[in-house]
C-alpha cells in the first residue's frame, strides 16, 4: 500500500472545481442511452462516443477523473493512444468500475447485493498496470415496505468494506458507492433516515476491516423525496438534509465526497450539489460524479454521426463547467440560458 500515492490521488480527485465522469456504464445501460437517439450499441459506437467525451478540449479544467468500463480501459482513440493514456496526458485520472453487479439477495425479496469480490485482487493488479489509480463500487439500497433489512444494510457494507481493503492494498483509491435509490413514492424523511443507517452500517465496515478514511471517497447519493412522492423536495431542503446525513456518519479524516446524480435531471443535480457546496463550515470538499446529468446533452447531440462531434462537445463541455462552478457554490441559474 502507497499512501503518499493514495493521499496524492485521493486529493487530486476533489481538486477545487473539478469532479468525475462516471463514464463506466455496463453494455446493457450503454444500450438502453444509445436506444433512447437511435445509435446502435456495438463497440466502435462505445468506443467513438466516449473518444468524443475524453477528447473534449479543455474539459480538464472541470473533470479530475473518469471511471472507466472494463472494455473501455483496453481501448484506444482514433489516434491509436490507450484511453487511460491519453487522459493521464491530459492530468486526468482514469479509474476503473470493478464490481459485477447488483444480483438478488437470497432470503431478502425486493433486495440486492453487488457481487465482485472473487478474483478482485488480481482484476486490480492488471487494471493498475493498465494505468487505473481510482476504482468504483457500487451498491444499490432500495427504500420500500420493510426494506432495507438489516441483512441488506450488512451485506453491502461488508462487500463494500472487502472491496476497499483490496483496493488500498493495491495502491489504488476506493471511491465506496452505497446508493439508496430514489425510485419509490417515499418522502424525504424516509430517505434521509435510510441514507444516514446505510452510511453509519458502511463506515462501521471500513473500520472493521482496517480501511484507511484517508484514503477513501465517498460517492453519495442525496436525501431527496422518492420519484413517486407528492411532495418534492426543494434545492435547499435536498442540500440541508443531505449534508446533515453527511455530517453524522462521515469521517472529517475523509479527503471528500462526490455525488451521484442518480436519475436527476441536469439542473436539479447541479442545483442541488451547488447549495451543498456554499454551505459554510463543510469539513471535506464537495463535488461530483455525474454520468447521465453530465453526459445526457452530449448523446442527445451526437445521436451516432461524425457531424455533430463539435456540437455534443460543446454540450459535455457547457454541462462541466456549470458543475465545476457547482461544486465551489458558484453556479446561477442564469449561467445555463445564456449558454443556450
Amino acid at each position: 500500500m502507497d499512501k503518499a500515492l493514495l493521499s496524492k490521488i485521493a486529493a487530486a480527485m476533489v481538486a477545487k472545481g473539478r469532479g468525475i465522469l462516471a463514464a463506466d456504464e455496463s453494455s446493457g445501460t450503454c444500450e438502453k442511452r444509445f436506444k433512447s437517439v437511435g445509435v446502435e450499441s456495438t463497440e466502435e459506437n462505445r468506443r467513438a462516443y466516449r473518444g468524443l467525451l475524453f477528447g473534449t478540449q479543455g474539459i480538464e479544467q472541470y473533470v479530475s477523473g473518469v471511471i472507466l468500463f472494463d472494455e473501455t480501459i483496453r481501448q484506444k482513440t482514433s489516434d491509436g493512444v490507450a484511453f487511460p493514456k491519453f487522459l493521464a496526458g491530459k492530468g486526468v485520472i482514469p479509474g476503473i468500475k470493478v464490481d459485477k453487479g447488483a444480483k438478488e439477495l437470497a432470503l431478502c425479496p425486493g433486495e440486492k447485493v453487488t457481487e465482485g469480490l472473487d478474483g478482485l485482487r488480481e482484476r486490480l493488479a492488471e487494471y493498475f498496470k493498465l494505468g487505473a489509480r481510482f476504482a468504483k463500487w457500487r451498491a444499490v439500497i432500495t427504500i420500500g415496505d420493510g426494506i432495507p433489512t438489516h441483512t441488506c444494510l450488512y451485506a453491502n457494507a461488508h462487500a463494500l468494506a472487502r472491496y476497499a481493503a483490496l483496493c488500498q492494498e493495491a495502491s489504488i483509491v476506493p471511491i465506496i458507492e452505497p446508493e439508496v435509490l430514489l425510485d419509490g413514492d417515499h418522502t424525504i424523511e424516509r430517505c434521509e433516515e435510510v441514507t444516514e443507517a446505510t452510511l453509519r452500517a458502511t463506515y462501521g465496515a471500513l473500520a472493521a476491516h482496517n480501511v484507511s478514511f484517508e484514503h477513501t471517497i465517498l460517492k453519495a447519493s442525496m436525501v431527496v423525496s422518492g420519484k413517486e412522492c407528492a411532495r418534492q423536495a426543494g434545492v435547499d431542503e435536498v442540500a440541508e438534509r443531505t449534508v446533515r446525513v453527511l455530517k453524522r456518519t462521515v469521517p472529517a479524516a475523509q479527503p471528500g465526497v462526490v455525488f451521484l446524480s442518480g436519475g436527476q435531471s441536469d439542473l436539479d443535480a447541479t442545483a442541488h450539489l451547488n447549495a451543498m457546496a456554499a454551505m459554510k463550515g463543510l469539513p471535506w470538499p464537495l463535488t461530483f460524479s455525474y454520468s447521465r446529468a453530465l453526459q445526457n446533452p452530449a448523446l442527445k447531440a451526437w445521436r451516432g454521426s461524425m457531424q455533430n462531434i463539435a456540437a455534443a462537445q460543446k454540450a459535455f463541455h457547457h454541462r462541466a463547467h456549470m458543475n465545476g462552478l457547482a461544486c465551489q457554490g458558484k453556479w446561477k441559474t442564469e449561467l445555463e440560458s445564456q449558454a443556450a
